[in-house]
């Protein structure tokens, strides 16, 4: 990789950043999926995780190495604080990647460095020398990043990115952690760099923002003007408090506006080649994969990828389109892999049609994978007349994408009506084949559910969120179900889809209990970026 890419870099951080959402946490299994599809989608660059975080961060960073690090595929970048044993951490996880990249950050704000480092600026511009040579001593892609850096005074600024770059460094990263800063004062931030810092061609700019203000998007396109050529992003937009600057936003107002941008990366304005190497048309099915996963649900009106984005209510816009799409709207939604043309499967149709449809749809399913799948496909279409595309998406997330089975739903049946008392009868089944049964009344069925597997299930937890949405239209149709659960500190998603409601809100909630139930098993504790005493923190 060169020093100054010809295009703008996509560094996907949903695995590291983007975990950090509370509640977003996923496991090992389920990190490996998020990282095959990011290579389908083709990013340059997957920040896998923080592998001194835990066992669990560590594996899943080496997974990811050994298994999608391969010499086609992408960057793996591990993150690890300017300390060594952070940093060696970092270099035993990615040994298996064909290319691999240490990510080390320490804080150069003042506020920082006085509250939370309490070192001088010497202390952390020699500690910024050291660690970025000792990660150049196990891989020769290096990114440094100076924690706070649009809150930094700029001199200091330039002076350690300089010593980062002579220590070894071949990207630098200039963070917005708070998401303070607006577009222009982020572009005259990169702008000051590349006129201050005398080795900033030796190394790549990139920018790593916080979307606390709403600015995100927009403060990464104010760098890629001013030099910024790589962006440092998450799938829909997920990460710490308000989230990251969004991939997919990025990505296609690079695509739909490149005749404005292509004269900031040296290309006649009228060029059709794209400003990045991602692959659109994978873009849908990365945003769907990831809110499943993370139990974070994409709003409607979430530019891209929101259930509404492609949209028409207003008779003049309805009128609008059908003459000319171009009338209002500026990209296609097959651009994405939004398809608008659902080819219908039912009863009837069989496993080579079921297998072939999943094919083209883009899901790589082992044998065991497709059989469950195959197996759902038949009860689901035994109660609706037409399975659409969508219906087929909710139904292998649904039976590929859960964590391990310490309890499985078995039966569940409710007594409700408006002058009964909701009622519900639970069925558990545990792996040893034990099934457990109980129940109880509540406000409504599926709150007799929920207290019916709580006795059941006796971990004390707080449901924080319940959220019911229709796959597609029509009175058979699908709903998908997510939930989050509080226990202590942490936070707990389950997600799960049925033609019944009931019967979904029932699994979605034994799915959060299963990996709420692992952590405890794991002994789980807090994220060292979550946690006060440590080090290091957010970028």
């Amino acid at each position: 990789m060169s020093t100054q890419p010809d295009r703008v870099l996509i560094f996907d951080t949903t695995l590291r950043d983007g975990e950090q959402s509370p509640g977003a946490t996923m496991n090992v299994d389920e990190k490996l999926a998020v990282a095959r599809q990011l290579a389908r989608l083709r990013v340059d660059i997957i920040e896998a995780g923080f592998p001194f975080a835990s066992p669990g961060d560590f594996e899943a960073v080496q997974r990811i190495a050994a298994e999608v690090g391969t010499p086609e595929g992408p960057v793996i970048c591990g993150l690890a604080r300017a300390t060594r044993p952070d940093i060696e951490a970092a270099a035993r996880s990615l040994a298996p990647a064909a290319k691999g990249r240490i990510h080390t950050f320490i804080a150069t704000s003042d506020i920082h460095l006085r509250y939370k480092l309490k070192k001088s600026r010497d202390e952390v511009l020699a500690i910024t020398q050291e660690m970025v040579a000792l990660a150049k001593s196990f891989v020769e892609d290096v990114e440094f990043s100076p924690e706070d850096a649009g809150r930094s005074q700029p001199e200091f600024l330039y002076q350690v990115l300089e010593a980062a770059i002579a220590a070894g460094a071949t990207t630098v990263n200039i963070p917005d952690t708070v998401g303070y800063l607006t577009p222009r004062e982020f572009g005259h931030l990169i702008h000051g760099i590349r006129e201050n810092v005398p080795n900033i061609d030796q190394a790549v700019i990139s920018v790593h923002g916080h979307n606390d203000l709403g600015l995100a998007v927009a403060n990464f396109l104010a760098a890629v003007e001013n030099g910024a050529r790589q962006l440092e992003c998450t799938v829909n937009g997920i990460g710490e408090r308000a989230g990251n600057a969004a991939l997919e936003e990025l990505v296609m107002a690079l695509h739909v506006r490149r005749q404005y941008y292509n004269p900031f990366l040296g290309r006649p304005a009228e060029s059709e080649a794209p400003l990045t190497q991602i692959n659109t048309q994978e873009i849908y099915k990365s945003s769907r994969l990831v809110s499943n996963l993370t139990g974070m649900l994409v709003q409607p009106n979430k530019a891209i990828v929101g259930a509404n984005a492609f949209a028409h209510e207003s008779g003049i816009h309805q009128d609008g389109v059908l003459k000319n799409r171009l009338t209002y709207e500026i990209m296609d939604a097959q651009l994405i892999g939004l398809n608008q043309n659902q080819i219908v499967l039912g009863k009837l149709s069989g496993r080579n049609a079921f297998r072939s449809r999943l094919k083209e749809l883009g899901f790589e399913l082992s044998e065991q994978e497709l059989n469950r799948a195959f197996l759902r496909f038949k009860e689901i279409a035994d109660k609706k007349k037409e399975i659409s595309d969508r219906d087929l998406e909710a139904i292998v997330n649904d039976e590929t994408l859960q964590v391990a089975e310490h309890f499985k739903l078995a039966l569940v049946q409710v007594s409700c009506g408006s002058s009964a008392s909701p009622t519900a009868t639970v069925t558990l089944r545990t792996p040893d084949g034990e099934e457990l049964m109980d129940a109880a009344i509540g406000t409504g069925p599926v709150d007799a559910v929920y207290k019916a597997i709580n006795r059941v299930v006796d971990i004390p937890n707080d449901l924080i969120e319940f959220s019911v949405q229709s796959v597609t239209a029509g009175i058979d149709a699908m709903g998908e179900v997510t939930i989050r659960l509080r226990h202590k500190d942490r936070i707990y998603a389950g997600h799960a889809a049925n033609t019944d409601i009931v019967v979904a809100s029932a699994d979605a909630y034994v799915n959060a209990l299963n990996r709420l139930y692992s952590a405890l098993q794991q002994g789980q504790s807090l994220h060292p970026q979550r946690a006060q005493a440590t080090v290091g923190s957010s970028l």
